[in-house]
């Protein structure tokens, strides 16, 4: 009983040794580790120092020649958390230890004994490598140390000399150490994974309050990277992060501030610390810990602030502006707040990219638009005012109706700046056209729009069905001395939508000038960029009896 107590104060003084270490800086979780070198020299070290230990906290018994010890806590642990090299070189660590600095009768059957625990621990790793929430419990750690210390007693048996001593030797110490070592090994894994677990939520409330940051700043840069933004992100960053004060500028000057020293630290101010210089100058973070360097404010002797971490925001590669974060002379700048720091920089760095490149989708929406409009032909002006001043003498209120379509037809042409309009939209917008070539050509134009009713909602790009249209009339008329026939027809097939313009001249040739057939192209790509490579227009010709294109998008249009 004795001797169990005794095991009991050694196996204390491991785990509050093992307690600490598992909560000092020094320690790093293990399992990332594995594969590394470093993370394998750590365990080693660790590990032979706890086997060590247990020699030095050994009870000595049957005269010296053994000792009752914990030594295979240690060389067990290093092989079930690095694997049998690893097992094997603590155990012959600790059992060279064992032979050189404290002797006996038992001890080279120990050291041997040591020796294969470690393997056997190591063997176990290789077996559930593989499922590591199996192999990191204390089940498996106090079953593996269990069947190492059987082991032991047997090896104690075998080698160790005269048989007799080695017999007694084996009646002394078998209970307590089959009892004590796995018991010790379990409880080493219960702190080691308390810790991990420790460590585990830490890792995830950071990570939630990082995800936090980013849902609050989702978006700001899509309104402009300006004094208004720059203070909504400064509020919200020191909001999370709890830091002292944070800056958020431009390449020039102080875009905003919020925390200490806000009543010298104004917004608009031109930049001046050296700090925030250097690390615009070398598109780099920039950190001064208020240790080894401190940050010195420039416009104040006052100020509270004398720590700060400079990170930059960059739009392809250029530097745009800074974030930094400070903290106040009497509080640590945390790690995890320069983690965070590098992380929001990053994601506000991929908002401006995608802002600025939402500007310029913008802008080219508008210039094709603005080209679109400009397809008007100008001879469809000029024709339609004098069918219009023909018109008037004959029939003036077929004039004026005509008047009527025209005004329409040029309003909604300079009106739609939207990307996008409705099916129903754009047949008001060509049938104003329609009725002004019908006009034109009187009897020789037939126009068919056959459209199932359940489109006339959906969404299209802007201009989709004018160019197109136009096309029609435009060859159609020009081809044929008889009477030419425009159809839309619009229709279901399957989870897409599909719209057919066609004439029946049957002439389709490639534009002959880079200029020609502009709007069909711009129709095409626009719903291609919106949609991807396998909707937009399709063209099919039958010589002298039909040319068709085909307007292909999902049943539902564009969002």
């Amino acid at each position: 009983m004795t001797l169990v107590v005794q095991m009991a104060e050694a196996l204390a003084v491991f785990v509050v040794i093992f307690y600490l270490y598992c909560r000092s800086p020094a320690f790093r979780p293990l399992r990332p580790d594995w594969p590394r070198p470093s993370g394998r020299v750590r365990l080693y070290l660790v590990f032979s120092l706890i086997a060590i230990l247990g020699n030095y906290l050994a009870v000595p018994v049957v005269q010296g020649a053994a000792i009752v010890n914990t030594r295979a806590v240690g060389a067990v642990l290093a092989g079930l958390l690095g694997g049998p090299l690893l097992g094997v070189l603590v155990g012959v660590t600790a059992g060279i230890h064992r032979v050189t600095a404290l002797g006996g009768s038992a001890a080279f059957a120990g050291a041997v004994a040591t020796t294969l625990e470690g393997l056997i621990g190591g063997l176990v790793f290789l077996a559930l490598r593989k499922q590591p929430e199996l192999l990191m419990t204390r089940r498996v750690a106090f079953v593996t140390t269990f069947v190492g210390e059987i082991l032991h007693m047997g090896i104690v048996l075998l080698l160790a000399r005269p048989f007799d001593q080695a017999l007694a030797v084996v009646k002394v110490i078998a209970a307590p150490m089959i009892l004590a070592n796995p018991l010790g090994a379990a409880l080493f894994m219960t702190v080691f994974l308390e810790r991990e677990r420790q460590q585990d939520r830490v890792a995830a409330d950071w990570s939630a309050r990082v995800l936090q940051v980013a849902q609050r700043t989702l978006g700001l840069m899509a309104r402009g990277f300006g004094p208004e933004v720059a203070g909504e992100m400064a509020a919200v960053i020191r909001e999370e992060t709890g830091v002292g004060a944070v800056a958020v500028t431009d390449t020039e000057q102080v875009l905003a501030w919020d925390g200490l020293g806000h009543d010298h630290h104004h917004p608009g101010n031109p930049i001046v610390s050296p700090i925030t210089r250097k690390s615009i100058s070398g598109n780099a973070p920039v950190f001064a810990d208020g240790v080894e360097e401190s940050w010195t404010c420039m416009r104040s002797a006052e100020c509270p602030l004398h720590s700060v971490f400079v990170v930059p925001l960059h739009v392809d590669s250029a530097v745009v502006g800074t974030v930094q974060l400070f903290e106040p002379g009497s509080r640590r700048f945390l790690r995890r707040n320069r983690t965070l720091g590098e992380g929001l920089a990053a994601l506000l760095s991929s908002q401006l990219l995608i802002a600025r490149y939402q500007q310029q989708k913008d802008l080219l929406v508008r210039s094709e638009l603005k080209l679109l409009r400009a397809q008007v032909d100008p001879h469809f002006l000029f024709n339609a005012l004098n069918t219009i001043i023909a018109v008037t003498r004959i029939d003036p209120a077929r004039a004026r109706e005509l008047l009527s379509h025209l005004s329409l037809f040029f309003r909604k042409n300079l009106k739609r700046s939207g990307d996008l309009s409705s099916l129903r939209e754009e047949l008001d917008h060509v049938s104003a056209y329609l009725e002004i070539e019908k006009a034109r050509f009187s009897d020789r134009l037939h126009v068919e729009i056959d459209v199932d009713e359940s489109l006339l909602e959906m969404r299209l790009p802007t201009f989709t069905l004018q160019p197109l249209i136009e096309n029609a009339i435009k060859h159609g008329l020009s081809a044929t001395l008889g009477q030419a026939t425009a159809r839309i027809h619009a229709r279901r097939e399957g989870d897409r939508a599909v719209i057919d313009v066609e004439d029946n001249a049957g002439v389709w040739e490639e534009p002959a000038r880079p200029g020609d057939g502009l709007g069909m192209k711009l129709v095409d790509q626009r719903i291609k960029n919106l949609l991807g490579d396998g909707f937009g227009l399709t063209v099919s010709c039958v010589a002298h009896e039909l040319t068709r294109v085909t307007v292909t998008v999902p049943v539902g249009g564009l969002a």
